[in-house]
C-alpha cells in the first residue's frame, strides 16, 4: 500500500505542468510528452550520482580499516557508468552538451536552419552508432565477467545503446521541431 502511494506521488511530479526538474530553455524545439522522460533521467541520474559518492566513500573508508567490500567496486563502476549515459541523453534534451552554438547563433533564416539541422544529423549518426555497436557488446558481453560477483559485463555495456536510444528520440525531437519552428527562437529563460 505505502508502495503505491509512493508511486503515485512521483507520478504526480513527473506529470506536472511546470515541473522543476524541466528547462524551458529552447522549449520550441521540444515536445510535451517527452517532459516525464525527461524529469525521470535527471532524478535517476541524481540517484546514480548521490550513490557513486556513497560508494566510493564507503570504498575508501573499509579500505582505510584494512576490511575491503570488494563488490563496491563493481557497484561504484556501475553506477558511475550509467550516470554518464544517461546524463548525456538529458544533456542532448537540454542542448547542455557541446554545439557549434557560436557560429549557429551568429546566423539567421535558412543558414543557421541548415546548419543546426546538420548538427543533429551528425549526432543522430552518433546515437545510432551506440545503439548498434552498444548492442552488439551487450551481446557479446555475456562472455565476460566481473570479479568477484561473477555479474556479466554486458550490465554495463547495457548503458550505451539505452542511452543511444534515448539521444535518437531527442534529436529526432529537436530536429523536426527546428525544421517546423526554426531553432532561433529565443525564450523567457534565454531574455532574463
Amino acid at each position: 500500500m505505502q508502495t503505491l502511494l509512493l508511486l503515485d506521488t512521483v507520478f504526480k511530479l513527473f506529470m506536472k505542468q511546470e515541473n522543476f526538474l524541466i528547462q524551458n530553455k529552447n522549449r520550441n524545439l521540444k515536445w510535451q510528452f517527452l517532459d516525464p522522460l525527461e524529469a525521470l533521467l535527471m532524478v535517476l541520474c541524481g540517484l546514480l550520482l548521490a550513490g557513486f559518492v556513497c560508494s566510493v566513500f564507503l570504498d575508501v573508508l573499509t579500505r582505510t580499516l584494512h576490511h575491503p567490500w570488494l563488490w563496491l567496486q563493481e557497484v561504484t563502476s556501475i553506477q558511475f557508468i550509467y550516470c554518464v549515459f544517461l546524463g548525456a541523453a538529458v544533456a542532448v534534451r537540454r542542448n547542455d552538451h557541446l554545439l557549434l552554438t557560436a557560429i549557429a547563433e551568429s546566423l539567421t533564416g535558412n543558414k543557421r536552419t541548415a546548419l543546426e539541422s546538420f548538427n543533429r544529423v551528425v549526432m543522430l549518426g552518433v546515437a545510432i552508432c551506440m545503439c548498434y555497436f552498444g548492442s552488439n557488446n551487450f551481446l557479446h558481453g555475456f562472455g565476460s565477467f566481473r570479479m568477484p560477483s561473477m555479474t556479466p559485463i554486458a550490465y554495463w555495456y547495457l548503458a550505451i545503446p539505452v542511452s543511444g536510444a534515448i539521444i535518437t528520440l531527442f534529436v529526432i525531437e529537436q530536429l523536426v521541431n527546428g525544421l517546423i519552428n526554426g531553432y532561433d527562437h529565443e525564450t523567457i529563460d534565454e531574455l532574463v
